[in-house]
């Protein structure tokens, strides 16, 4: 990579490998560095302030800064600061998040929660965790997976491998032996009918078709976000997820739903499956579960689960013992975290508040939208929203990425203290649910002029 010495200097692109990012793009444009935050805002070193138009990455629900947060940590540092769940030693904030979790998903009928460092590890220990099942429950040849075409599920090599984007899984093939994806149910970009029920129920037989093809016998689980987040805020048919139930239920296929974007508030339901009114039997959870303050990823398993791995062996390395964990799983300082931070969004209701501003936040962008030719859809739910930019509305034709249309878009609402996150053209909003609506008429207002000035 070849840089000038003044840029090869900085010391924002000098040492860090960043996340999903051209190191040589970094090279020539330093990353705005954020050094503060306060609710739905941040600011920058020089103290400019945005509106966190991302959440931090989807993540920061409670919004920055809280207080409630921040005081838990520390009376839970001055305590202990680190234990493992290793050895049979335990801690009582994890004991306690456990409880928290188990109540707030009692309709789901979760039963156990099992911790970890984040969303890729907890949908690792989901494929394990099913894995296993099918073992402890006589049939190990049910070991096969399916998940959606544009579907993001993280970066270790098993989540990795569920994954439906093509750019995140090509430069690391070949991945896992026994992972396959089937057509999303994109509303706006599929080949089949423009009517969303008919996409429903044609996404799940194509579902059913897949299980019938590999086998039933031989699928141990279909994964899926509720609503698909890095795809490009992919909202279902409402009657996706009830169909999908049912293919799962008569061939004997596990539903894990990956909560990780959508739990705990932002898709304006507690849960994004309880949005489609659907009991799974894995949960994955991360980023909303402590409004990311310590890193922290958990996976949740209902009582058709956890009773296979109930026996009276008890030794260490019995086959019914769960033979994975991580050295931060349970971190206590990031389970006092969360226990404060599930505590604001059930007290403020913060679900509740995503559900009324996404629903103004929608219909803001959709009047907007009526003004700009190169807008081809906006959707979402809660505050989980997908602004896709076309360069032919009537043809749906993407811009070329090197146009750079969506990125000098994005270039002004930074310069006018916007910061919304840029996915091929498609913006995807997901402030803090505690965003009111006079932030949104801001954002809209600056989103509004951005595109005027690039058209």
């Amino acid at each position: 990579m070849h840089v000038s010495h003044h840029l090869a200097n900085d010391p924002l692109t000098r040492n860090i490998v960043y996340p999903f990012a051209n190191a040589s793009f970094l090279a020539r444009n330093p990353p705005l560095c954020i050094e503060g935050g306060d609710d739905v805002y941040v600011f920058d070193r020089r103290g400019k302030r945005y509106i966190d138009g991302q959440g931090g990455l989807w993540n920061v629900n409670a919004g920055h800064g809280r207080a409630e947060v921040k005081r838990a940590i520390v009376q839970q540092l001055d305590k202990l600061s680190f234990y493992s769940q290793f050895g049979n030693t335990a801690t009582l904030p994890a004991a306690e998040l456990a409880e928290v979790m188990c109540r707030m998903a009692e309709p789901e009928g979760m039963r156990r929660v099992f911790f970890s460092s984040g969303g890729s590890e907890a949908v690792e220990a989901a494929i394990k965790l099913a894995r296993q099942y099918w073992r402890l429950s006589g049939h190990p040849e049910r070991f096969k997976f399916i998940s959606l075409r544009l579907a993001y599920h993280g970066v270790t090599l098993g989540a990795l491998s569920l994954n439906g984007r093509t750019p995140y899984r090509e430069q690391y093939e070949p991945l896992l032996p026994g992972f396959y994806q089937v057509e999303s149910p994109y509303q706006y970009r599929n080949p089949f009918t423009a009517d969303p029920l008919e996409l429903g129920r044609l996404c799940a037989d194509l579902l059913e078709r897949e299980i019938i093809y590999q086998g039933p016998g031989s699928v141990a689980a279909f994964i899926a976000e509720p609503i698909q987040g890095a795809g490009g805020v992919i909202v279902p048919p409402p009657n996706f997820w009830p169909l999908v139930r049912e293919v799962c239920d008569r061939h004997d296929v596990l539903l894990i739903s990956d909560e990780v974007v959508t739990g705990f508030g932002r898709s304006g339901s507690l849960f994004g499956c309880r949005a489609f009114n659907v009991k799974p039997d894995i949960m994955t959870f991360a980023k909303g579960i402590n409004s990311g303050y310590i890193p922290l990823g958990a996976t949740m398993i209902n009582e058709r689960i956890a009773q296979a791995f109930e026996t009276h062996d008890e030794s260490e390395f019995s086959p019914h013992a769960f033979m994975h964990g991580n050295t931060y799983a349970g971190h206590p300082v990031a389970c006092a975290a969360a226990i404060a931070n599930l505590r604001i969004v059930e007290q403020e209701d913060l679900p509740a508040n995503a559900k009324e501003v996404g629903a103004y936040f929608l219909d803001r962008l959709k009047e907007m939208a009526v003004r700009h030719p190169n807008i081809g859809e906006v959707r979402g739910m809660g505050l989980m929203i997908g602004v896709e930019l076309v360069a032919d509305a009537e043809t749906k034709q993407p811009f070329d990425l090197s146009e750079r249309f969506g990125a000098k878009i994005w270039e002004i609402c930074v310069a006018k203290g916007v910061l919304m996150r840029n996915l091929a053209d498609t913006f995807i909003i997901s402030p803090p649910l505690t965003l009111k609506k006079e932030h949104v008429d801001l954002v809209v207002d600056v989103f509004d002029q951005a595109i005027s000035a690039v058209e």
